[in-house]
C-alpha cells in the first residue's frame, strides 16, 4: 500500500496541527445552561468534547459556594472514577467524594461521584425513611442512557423520585427529542427545564475515504459522496468485501507518513483487536524519544502487575494497544492514559469504547457500517455513529479531526454517507417493573401511590403527547406491577394490603438483577459461613453471561460441589414457581463459582485464567459483580448477623490485584 493523496485532501491537510494556545472563554451555550441550571432543570445537548464538563462543574461551584451539595451520576464506574479524579484535582480531594458498588470513599464530603445506580438507591432510602435528599444540584451525565433498554429505567426512576427542590443538570452529545424530555419534566417537577442545543463540533470533522490503492480520498464532495468513492462502487462493489483481514499495518503507515496519528481502529469484535497488534511486524519501530518511556515506567509504578501483561510488548516497540471488554480494567487505564498524553500510535478497540471514557484521537478508522447490539449486528445508529465520531480530533491539540472509512466486507459507504448528516434518534421511555424495584418502592409507597407515579412515567407522557390508542403506558405499567406484586404477597414479602413483611424489609435491600433467589437462599439458610464458599456461590448469582465456563478438566473440591448443590436445591422451587407465573428466570452456571472459589483461595490470577477458560476483562467483571452482591448481603447486619460478616470477608478475600487497582 503506496502512501498518496488525492489533490484536493492537500490543503486539508496542511491544517492540521496544535491550535494556537488563547485564555479560555465560555461559548454563550455554556454561559446560558450555568445561567439555567442556578435558577431550575437543564437539559444540554452538545457534541463530545464541547464542554459539557465546564457547565458542571460551574454549577456545582455555584453550589458549593452557597454551602450546599452537588451529586454527580455516571453509567460507567471507570467514568466515575476519572471524574472523581478529575474533579479532586479541581475542588481539592477533600471536597470530592465516590460511590460506586466498588468504592466508597469520603461520602460525607459536599460533592458525591457516583454511579446512576447508586443515586437511585439512595433516593430509595430517603424516601423509605420519609427525608429530603442531602443534596441540591444533581448531574446526570450520558443523560441519553434514558432511552438504554437495559439501563434507561434507573434515569427515569431518579427524575420521577427527586424532590423538586433539587435542581437536576441533564448532559448528553446524542438527544434527539430533547425538547419532549423537558416537556415532560416540567410537567411533573412543575418547574421550567430548559434546553440548550449546541450543534457545533469544537475541532471540526473532515471524512475520509481510504482506496485500496492506499490513495487518500475525500469522503465527501459538499453533501454528495466524492467521485472517487461514487467510482469505486461503480465498478464492482461486491469484489471489495473479502474476508481478508485489513493491511492493518499499510494503514498505519499512510497515517503516519500524512501525520494523521493517533488514531482509533474501531473493530468488530475483541478477538480482532487482539489480533490486529501483529500488525507490528510490518511497521518502523517508534522514534524512541524518552517521554515515552517516562511515562510508561510512571504508569506502570502504579499498576505493577501489568509489567509482564501479554500486551506490553506491543505497547512498548510499537505504540500499539487493544482496549475492550476482555481486559482487565487497570489495562484499560493505563491505555488510555498513554492515549490522553498523546504516546500512542494507535488503539485497537471495540464500539463500546465510544460511549466509554473520553479519550480521543486526531483521526477515527471505520471498517464497519454496523454494530453488534447485543442480540444481532444491525446498522449503526445515528447516536452510535456521532459517539464515535465525537472521539475525532482533541479540543486544544487539533485544528482538525478525521474520519476515515475504509471499504471491507462489512462496510456500507451509502449508510456512512447517511449517517454523516443524520440527527440523533429520539429516546423512548424503557421504564419496567422488576422485583428489586417494587420491593423498595413499598418501602414508602401504597400499591395505589405507585398507580401515581406510573401516571407521571415518561411512557405515559409520551403516549399521551402521540395520541396512542388502547391501553395506557401507565395502565400497562400497573398491570404488570400488580403481578410483581401478586407473586410478592404469594412468597410472603408483602401483605395482603401491600405492605412489605418482615422479610419483604430486608430483602428491599437486596438491591440487585434477580434479588429473589438470593432471599430465598437467605431464607432456607443455604448460604455458606465460609467466606470462600460464600464468594463461589454468590458468583453463581452475580454472572451475567449467557454461555456456561469451560472449566480445566480436575474434580472440583468435594465441600464446594456439597454447597453449590444445596444452593441449586433451595433455589429449584422458587425457579419453578417463577416461571409458571410467567416471570423470566434467569440460568445458574456453577462454573462461575468454582472459578470464584479458586480466586477466593488466593491463587495467581493467571492460574484462574488458565483453569476458568475466560477472558481476565469477563473474570474481573464478574469479581466486581460478585463483591457488589456481597455488599448487598452484608448490609444486613441486623437481620443475618452471621452471613452479612461473612460476605464482608469474602468481599476483602476477592477484591485485591490486578482486579482492584484505584
Amino acid at each position: 500500500m503506496k502512501p498518496e493523496i488525492a489533490p484536493p485532501l492537500k490543503s486539508v491537510l496542511a491544517k492540521i496541527g496544535k491550535p494556537h494556545p488563547t485564555p479560555f472563554v465560555p461559548d454563550e451555550f455554556q454561559t446560558r445552561a450555568l445561567a439555567a441550571i442556578r435558577q431550575n432543570d437543564c437539559l444540554v445537548m452538545a457534541p463530545t468534547g464541547a464542554g459539557k464538563t465546564w457547565i458542571a462543574r460551574e454549577g456545582i461551584l455555584s453550589v458549593m459556594e452557597k454551602g450546599g451539595r452537588a451529586w454527580y451520576a455516571s453509567p460507567l464506574k471507570a467514568l466515575s472514577n476519572s471524574k472523581w479524579v478529575e474533579f479532586g484535582l479541581h475542588f481539592d480531594p477533600e471536597n470530592v467524594g465516590i460511590i460506586t458498588g466498588d468504592t466508597k470513599e469520603n461520602t460525607e464530603a459536599p460533592i458525591i461521584v457516583g454511579t446512576t445506580e447508586i443515586l437511585r438507591n439512595q433516593l430509595y432510602d430517603a424516601m423509605h425513611r420519609g427525608e429530603d435528599l442531602n443534596c441540591d444540584l444533581v448531574i446526570l451525565d450520558e443523560a441519553h442512557y434514558l432511552g438504554d433498554a437495559d439501563r434507561g429505567v434507573v434515569w427515569e426512576e431518579i427524575l420521577i423520585y427527586l424532590p423538586v427542590r433539587v435542581n437536576v443538570l441533564l448532559l448528553s452529545a446524542t438527544i434527539g427529542n430533547g425538547e419532549e424530555i423537558a416537556a415532560w419534566l416540567e410537567s411533573i417537577r412543575k418547574k421550567p427545564c430548559t434546553v440548550i442545543r449546541e450543534e457545533k463540533r469544537p475541532v471540526p470533522l473532515y471524512p475520509m475515504f481510504l482506496h485500496p490503492s492506499g490513495c487518500l480520498h475525500p469522503f465527501l464532495e459538499g453533501k454528495k459522496a466524492a467521485p472517487a468513492v461514487c467510482e469505486f462502487f461503480k465498478r464492482d462493489p461486491s469484489r471489495h468485501r473479502s474476508g481478508r483481514l485489513p493491511d492493518y499495518a499499510g494503514i498505519l503507515r499512510v497515517l503516519e507518513r500524512f501525520n494523521l496519528l493517533p488514531a482509533i481502529f474501531f473493530l468488530k469484535s475483541r478477538a480482532e483487536c487482539d489480533a490486529a497488534l501483529s500488525c507490528r511486524a510490518g511497521l518502523p519501530p517508534m522514534k524512541s524519544h524518552g517521554a515515552f518511556a517516562d511515562d510508561l515506567d510512571d504508569l506502570l509504578e502504579k499498576f505493577p502487575s501489568l509489567g509482564a501483561h501479554r500486551q506490553i510488548k506491543a505497547l512498548r516497540s510499537s505504540g500499539l494497544a487493544a482496549h475492550h471488554g476482555g481486559q482487565l480494567p487497570a489495562w484499560k487505564l493505563l491505555v488510555e492514559e498513554m492515549m490522553n498524553r498523546g504516546r500512542l500510535r494507535a488503539i485497537f478497540a471495540t464500539t463500546t469504547v465510544a460511549a466509554g471514557v473520553n479519550f480521543p484521537a486526531r483521526t477515527i478508522v471505520l471498517f464497519n457500517s454496523d454494530q453488534f447490539n447485543g442480540r444481532d449486528f444491525a446498522p449503526l445508529s445515528a447516536t452510535e455513529f456521532r459517539q464515535m465520531t465525537g472521539r475525532a480530533g482533541r479540543r486544544g491539540q487539533d485544528n482538525i479531526g478525521f474520519m476515515l472509512a475504509v471499504p471491507g466486507r462489512f462496510m456500507e459507504l451509502a449508510h456512512v454517507k447517511k449517517m454523516l448528516f443524520a440527527a440523533p434518534e429520539d429516546i423512548f421511555s424503557r421504564l419496567k417493573n422488576d422485583f428489586a424495584m417494587v420491593l423498595n418502592l413499598l418501602l414508602s409507597q401504597t400499591p395505589a401511590d405507585v398507580k401515581k407515579i406510573f401516571e407521571r412515567s415518561f411512557a405515559a407522557w409520551q403516549q399521551n403527547t402521540t395520541g396512542g390508542k388502547g391501553l395506557s403506558a401507565a395502565d400497562r405499567l400497573w398491570r404488570d406491577f400488580s403481578r410483581h406484586l401478586n407473586f410478592l404477597q404469594q412468597e410472603r414479602f408483602v401483605d395482603p394490603e401491600g405492605k412489605l413483611m418482615e422479610d419483604g424489609l430486608w430483602a428491599a435491600r437486596l438491591r440487585l438483577d434477580h434479588p429473589l433467589p438470593v432471599a430465598e437462599c437467605l431464607r432456607k439458610n443455604a448460604l455458606p459461613e465460609d467466606e470462600k464458599l460464600l464468594a463461589a456461590v454468590v458468583a453463581v448469582f452475580a454472572y451475567d453471561r449467557d454461555d456456561e465456563m469451560q472449566l480445566a478438566a480436575g474434580g472440583l473440591p468435594h465441600i464446594l460441589t456439597a454447597v453449590l448443590r444445596k444452593m441449586l436445591i433451595a433455589v429449584r422451587p422458587l425457579s419453578q414457581r417463577l416461571a409458571a407465573a410467567g416471570f423470566f428466570v434467569p440460568k445458574l452456571h456453577p462454573s462461575a463459582g468454582s472459578a470464584m472459589y479458586y480466586w477466593a483461595q488466593g491463587r495467581e490470577w493467571d492460574d484462574v485464567l488458565h483453569v476458568s477458560g475466560v477472558a481476565e476483562g469477563d473474570m474481573a467483571s464478574l469479581v466486581l459483580r460478585t463483591a457488589d452482591n456481597l455488599r448487598q448481603i452484608a448490609s444486613l447486619r441486623d437481620t443475618h448477623p452471621e452471613i452479612a460478616a461473612c460476605a464482608m470477608k469474602a468481599r476483602e478475600a476477592i477484591l485485591r490485584e490486578p482486579v482492584l487497582f484505584l
